[in-house]
């Protein structure tokens, strides 16, 4: 069933509906661009509940974020290698956060955001002087959507190891499609 849609100023273009439930595409005429659908935009939100979670002093230390908030597109290991992996190619947009029980012991604490392996971006690094410190950072990064993944390091530097909180307003990660490829 087509929906021809017209501006004000002559331009149109028409949308063919499907008439069939097992039919979901859509035509769009002369497009240009990237056209984006629900079904293709991953996204999602991850914490850690794992009580044994720490950074030990000195020593960069993956976090293990084993439970799912959402995951749209099935794209997050939270039981095995605590990483995002997309499988769809474009820029994802990351934020993260960590919160340690520092005891006012000072040094400081850094997060990293890792892909393939590899340091790609140093997020807020904090001076430890209070009770508890958090760390927070976001950033733009490509995936190809086939080979490229995602994790999040944190280091300290207080001379002894430190607890990371286990909740989902402390220590959490999420992502999601800005724009595909």
């Amino acid at each position: 069933m087509p929906i021809k849609l017209q501006s004000s100023s002559g331009g149109s273009v028409t949308v063919n509906i499907p008439v069939t439930a097992s039919n979901y595409n859509v035509t769009v005429p002369a497009a240009t661009g990237t056209a984006m659908v629900s079904g293709n935009m991953p996204a999602f939100s991850v914490y850690t509940n794992d009580s044994s979670s720490y950074f030990a002093s000195a020593t960069q230390t993956k976090v293990r974020f084993n439970t799912l908030m959402f995951d749209t597109n099935n794209n997050f290991d939270a039981v095995t290698n605590y990483r995002f992996t997309p499988t769809v190619a474009g820029y994802y947009q990351f934020s993260a956060k960590v919160l340690t029980n520092t005891g006012g012991s000072g040094g400081q604490q850094i997060l990293y955001l890792y892909k393939n392996g590899s340091e790609i971006a140093e997020f807020e690094q904090l001076y430890i002087g209070q009770n508890a410190t958090g760390t927070t950072g976001s950033y733009l990064a490509y995936a190809n959507g086939s080979t490229d993944y995602f994790e999040i390091y944190g280091f300290q530097s207080s001379g002894s190891t430190k607890a990371i909180y286990t909740n989902s307003q402390q220590t959490y990660w999420t992502g999601f499609l800005a724009r595909a490829a």
